[in-house]
């Protein structure tokens, strides 16, 4: 089950590429998807980090403080926030939001036979739903994930001025020093193939979807089960492939 399923991905994703490579993308629908899958999921991806940087930082400020290593901080929480917990709380807040809402609509309409009637129009599903959501994916989660990181990087400024009264200026510095462009490539990297895993596993789920209503759910639960599993695995994977 496993692997025809890593099968029909694979096979869906490379068809989605010839149309991609062809030219053949359809810029309104592109736009659309990439609201849904972007805007409508950047509330709750940023609050997500903010908040996580915050507690980050109230975890480790004041430990830092009392072994006189408070100047560390910024860069510490920047590491973690742009390697790790940034691209993968966008990309699962992204995936819960938007990703679901994927895998039902496409599930839907191949339940109600809208995509068997694609068929009969000669109009190939791939093209029409998974290609815009695709590039859509790969658009906006890095872009989610950036504005994630900054803001989670000052939500840790903040708490650190709080609670231990470390300057701005001293925290910033830290960051600065620590933080490289390489850790931010490479979680653009992570982020850009999240939003892959994310658009084309969903709507894989969907397009394989038959029967009613029961198994619309059915669907939509396994695509966040099955997107939330590979974004941690690839993740390991990235993450081993960069820095091991």
């Amino acid at each position: 089950m496993i692997i025809k399923f890593i099968g029909e991905c694979s096979i869906n994703f490379f068809k989605a590429l010839k149309y991609i490579f062809s030219g053949r993308v359809s810029i309104k629908n592109l736009l659309n998807q990439s609201s849904v899958i972007g805007f409508d999921s950047l509330g709750i991806a940023l609050v997500i980090a903010t908040v996580s940087g915050s507690i980050l930082a109230l975890q480790v400020s004041k430990q830092f403080a009392l072994s006189g290593a408070e100047r560390y901080v910024g860069g510490l929480l920047s590491l973690a926030l742009v390697r790790e917990m940034a691209p993968i709380f966008a990309a699962l807040s992204i995936g819960a939001r938007a990703g679901t809402g994927i895998a039902a609509e496409i599930a839907n309409m191949r339940v109600t036979e809208q995509i068997d009637a694609m068929n009969t129009l000669k109009v190939d599903p791939i093209a029409y739903l998974l290609v815009p959501r695709l590039l859509a994916g790969t658009i906006m989660v890095p872009l989610v994930t950036l504005l994630a990181e900054l803001l989670g990087i000052l939500g840790g400024m903040v708490v650190a001025q709080g609670t231990i009264d470390l300057h701005p200026a001293r925290y910033l510095t830290s960051v600065w020093l620590f933080l490289e462009p390489f850790d931010i490539y490479v979680s653009l990297i992570k982020a850009l193939v999240f939003g892959i895993l994310i658009t084309l596993i969903c709507s894989t789920h969907g397009l394989l979807t038959r029967g009613g209503a029961k198994e619309v759910g059915m669907a939509t639960t396994k695509a966040a089960i099955w997107t939330s599993l590979s974004i941690l695995i690839f993740d390991y994977l990235i993450t081993w492939a960069f820095y091991s």
